[in-house]
């Protein structure tokens, strides 16, 4: 029998997660991860189907490690039909790629554009090949959603040389959610020509601008350390104030960058010792005034950009809240909806508040624009491409 399941790897740092599913049916195996690698104890999860889930603790020294774990839990890799994977970027290079060495060097290539992402992707992938050099590795860039964006919306002004010659210019990421939430909210209005804002909100936010299927026009610049204020990123932050700081205040390039890409965002601004949205919530409900200026920062920039993607689509026909902030905070929701009476755009209150992670419309029957929750689901997005990569003669 053919084999016709697709294992999606989601790597971060320290974590490997994966969702492994029966294709082309979409249903959904098995589920789990390794957190924690390269610690003294890494923290494991596997769950199969329905049942509870396992979890436990052990010794993962790397990827490799994960990976042995996970063919034993799932006794053998032979249903296999691909590793799905979900990159960032790579230069010069984007869309669903077989990740052979030609699109790892690419990634290596940008790898100081990408340094909490790039390396943990390229030494997984890396482990999954020498492990098992007959499965293919497929992989969907997060600048795949974003390869049309119109030139306007792609160029900087700089030096015409600096983008031909370099590559600089704006990208766009999160596609596969964004590209997940806007299908799913043309299948519930039932039409697909459309022009819809889609806010990707948890401890990395984007937002962008969709019309009849296609991104336009992204929060992002050039890399996920700009756009909206992160969890420890820093969002849009103006290039002469690094400079300043690097070279008159004698911090240097390597402690900004480590600032600004670790120390930054939400937990910089509230000088708390995390980022997550909540200890800020807790911080500022307790009085801390930092904390309540990180928040208010996050939903003025959320906020900004919806208003030029109001005006660059000429209106819109529907806002989409999701992933883990974007799903779940109801209050986070309420603040960035709140005095959009100009646009005809209306929330239910009560119903917002009630909603967490569940797929829903938040807006009034008078509002001229929808509001969606709808719970993102980036592996059905990568699972679908790596299965019509692998199955295309």
């Amino acid at each position: 029998m053919k084999p016709n399941q697709i294992l999606v790897a989601n790597i971060g740092s320290t974590s490997f997660k994966f969702r492994l599913l029966e294709m082309p049916a979409e249903r959904l195996l098995a589920r789990g991860g390794v957190e924690r690698i390269g610690a003294a104890e890494s923290i494991w999860s596997f769950q199969r189907g329905d049942f509870p889930a396992e979890k436990g603790a052990g010794f993962f020294p790397d990827y490799a490690a994960a990976i042995r774990w996970l063919e034993e839990r799932l006794g053998g890799f032979s249903n296999l039909a691909a590793v799905g994977f979900k990159p960032v970027m790579a230069q010069e290079i984007s869309g669903t790629q077989v990740m052979d060495e030609r699109v790892l060097q690419a990634m290596e290539a940008v790898n100081t554009l990408l340094p909490a992402h790039n390396p943990p992707y390229i030494a997984a992938v890396r482990s999954f090949r020498a492990a098992h050099p007959e499965l293919p590795c497929i992989g969907t860039f997060e600048t795949a959603f974003y390869d049309q964006l119109p030139a306007h919306n792609r160029r900087y002004p700089v030096p015409l040389e600096w983008e031909t010659r370099y590559g600089i210019r704006r990208h766009g990421f999160h596609g596969a959610s964004h590209r997940y939430v806007t299908q799913r909210c043309a299948e519930l209005l039932g039409r697909e020509r459309l022009r819809l804002i889609s806010c990707h909100l948890g401890g990395s936010s984007s937002i962008a601008a969709v019309r009849d299927g296609l991104a336009i026009d992204s929060s992002w610049g050039m890399t996920p350390q700009s756009g909206l204020p992160q969890n420890n990123r820093v969002g849009d932050f103006d290039v002469f104030a690094l400079i300043y700081l690097a070279r008159d205040q004698g911090l240097g390039i390597d402690a900004v960058e480590k600032a600004l890409t670790t120390e930054a965002g939400l937990k910089g601004m509230s000088g708390l010792p995390s980022g997550d949205l909540r200890d800020i919530v807790e911080a500022s409900e307790n009085g801390n005034a930092n904390a309540q200026i990180a928040l208010d920062v996050l939903v003025g920039s959320i906020r900004k950009y919806i208003g030029q993607f109001l005006v660059e689509l000429n209106g819109a026909d529907a806002l989409i809240f999701t992933a883990g902030m974007g799903e779940n905070e109801s209050f986070l929701r309420e603040a960035v909806c709140a005095n959009l009476d100009f646009c005809g755009l209306e929330i239910d209150l009560n119903l917002n508040r009630v909603t967490r992670a569940t797929e829903t419309k938040i807006s009034t029957s008078r509002s001229k624009i929808d509001v969606w929750v709808i719970p993102t689901n980036e592996e059905i997005i990568i699972a679908r491409n790596a299965w019509a990569k692998i199955s295309t003669p």
